[in-house]
C-alpha cells in the first residue's frame, strides 16, 4: 500500500502529538502544519480539537481553516474531525449561551448533553452506521474514548436530493443521544478521539488511511 501522506492542522487547539503518533503507526507520513499550501494538498486533512466551540473555531478562522476544509472538499479530498473538531463542522456551536458560527459543512447545532454526568468522559460503544468505511471490520462491542459535553444530537437533514442526505450516521448515547461520527464524502468525523482509543481506534485510522490511498 502506498503510504499515505496526512497533515494535522495545527490552529493552536488539539492533541496534536498523540494523533501524529498514532497515524505514523497505522502507516501515514505526517505533518503537523498551519501552512496552508501543506494542509491543502496532502492526501488527507486532520482537524483536531479540544476545549470550547468559540475558542477551538477563533484559532481555526485564524489559520484560514474553513477555506482550506471548503477547498479541499470542493475536490473531493478527505478531511477527517476529530472532537470539537467534528464540532465546528456544524453549523452552529452554543456553549455558555454564546452562539458561534461553525463552517456550515453540516446542518446543525452542537449542544451541551443532557445527562446526569458531564463531561462524558471514558469508554462508550457507538452504533456503527451501515456500510461505515471508518467502522468497517470492528465489533458492535469496541469501546471508544470520549472527553466531551457538547455535541450534535439531531441531524434533521431531509432533502433527498442533497449528498448530505446519504451521509452515514453513527450514534452513541450518554444521557441523551448524540453523533458519534459521520461520514459525508470526503468529509468524516468523529466525536470520540480514535488516537486514545487503543487497538479499536488503531484501526479506525488505517480504515481511514486506507480511503486515502
Amino acid at each position: 500500500m502506498t503510504q499515505p501522506s496526512v497533515t494535522i492542522l495545527d490552529y493552536g487547539s488539539g492533541n496534536l502529538r498523540s494523533a501524529q503518533r498514532a497515524l505514523e503507526h497505522v502507516g501515514a507520513a505526517v505533518t503537523v502544519t498551519s501552512d496552508r499550501a501543506a494542509a491543502t494538498e496532502c492526501d488527507g486533512l486532520l482537524v483536531p480539537g479540544v476545549g470550547a466551540f468559540e475558542a477551538c473555531m477563533a484559532g481555526f478562522n485564524d489559520v484560514g481553516g474553513p477555506q482550506i476544509v471548503g477547498r479541499r472538499l470542493a475536490g473531493g479530498r478527505p478531511v477527517l474531525g476529530i472532537c470539537v473538531g467534528m464540532q465546528i463542522m456544524f453549523t452552529t456551536g452554543v456553549e455558555f449561551g454564546v452562539e458561534t458560527p461553525g463552517c456550515d459543512e453540516w446542518p446543525g447545532t452542537v449542544t451541551r448533553l443532557d445527562a446526569p454526568v458531564l463531561p462524558h468522559m471514558g469508554w462508550n460503544t457507538v452504533e456503527a452506521a451501515p456500510g461505515s468505511v471508518l467502522f468497517d471490520g470492528l465489533g458492535a462491542d469496541e469501546r471508544y474514548y470520549f472527553v466531551h459535553s457538547y455535541a450534535a444530537q439531531e441531524w434533521g437533514f431531509d432533502d433527498e436530493s442533497s449528498p448530505i442526505a446519504a451521509a452515514k450516521l453513527t450514534w452513541a448515547t450518554h444521557g441523551s443521544r448524540f453523533l458519534a461520527a459521520v461520514e459525508n464524502g470526503p468529509l468524516a468525523a468523529t466525536q470520540f478521539h480514535p488516537e486514545k482509543s487503543g487497538d479499536a481506534g488503531l484501526a479506525l485510522l488505517s480504515n481511514w488511511c486506507r480511503s486515502l490511498t
